[in-house]
């Protein structure tokens, strides 16, 4: 991916503080939503047509972002969040099967749409180096939360002392991965919803202490 430059300054038009000048704030945002409507419509994104579509100079865009691997990254995760803490006094499983299936409706699925979802395993499929770059910069901190109340019920004997959290995560959000990239459903659809939901009964049966025979 191309290299990043040094940036030479803002826009003329932004007024000087001190030595140097501010950042400015909008510039973030018109390359991010360049860089996504280059995504949406399924152009390749190159540094050129960023800088023409976003009318950022090259300069600044490269300051911000040192390749395009990042800005990749940065613009497919736009309208994702980290989920909240899972309560700490809440009913482990209901707190953490319901994260999940909540997570696949409502805004979520407003503001990063199904398509874009799509193009997002596409891009990454094809470029490994963007496929790290992701996790490393996105993806790895939106599970936190849920692995973090993992370890929380294995210190408190509620789950096996030999889980592993990462596995069981990759475990529970391969349910819903497989729904939509190997199936092809919605996850908005009752039925699919029903499948996820009995998987996940499953897996959290084998992550108590005591699995039944």
């Amino acid at each position: 991916m191309t290299t990043l430059l040094q940036d030479i300054g803002s826009p003329a038009r932004t007024p000087r503080r001190g030595p140097g000048r501010p950042r400015n704030e909008n510039i973030d945002d018109r390359v991010l939503s360049a860089v996504l409507e280059l995504i949406d419509e399924q152009e390749e994104v190159t540094a050129a047509r960023v800088v023409r579509r976003s009318g950022v100079s090259r300069a600044a865009l490269y300051r911000r972002w040192p390749s395009l691997t990042t800005l990749l990254a940065a613009a497919l995760d736009v309208g994702r969040e980290v989920p909240p803490p899972i309560p700490t006094d809440a009913n482990l499983r209901d707190a953490i099967l319901g994260s999940l299936l909540d997570a696949t409706v409502g805004t979520a699925q407003v503001s990063y749409p199904d398509e874009r979802f799509r193009q997002r395993i596409r891009l990454a499929m094809a470029d490994r180096n963007l496929q790290k770059a992701y996790w490393t910069s996105h993806v790895a901190r939106r599970r936190e939360p849920i692995e973090d109340a993992l370890r929380a019920g294995v210190e408190r004997g509620e789950l096996r002392a030999d889980l592993d959290p990462e596995a069981c995560f990759d475990l529970i959000a391969g349910v819903f991965y497989y729904q939509f990239v190997v199936r092809g459903d919605h996850l908005n659809d009752e039925h699919t919803r029903a499948r996820c939901r009995s998987a996940l009964e499953v897996a959290w049966r084998g992550m108590l202490p005591t699995c039944p025979a």
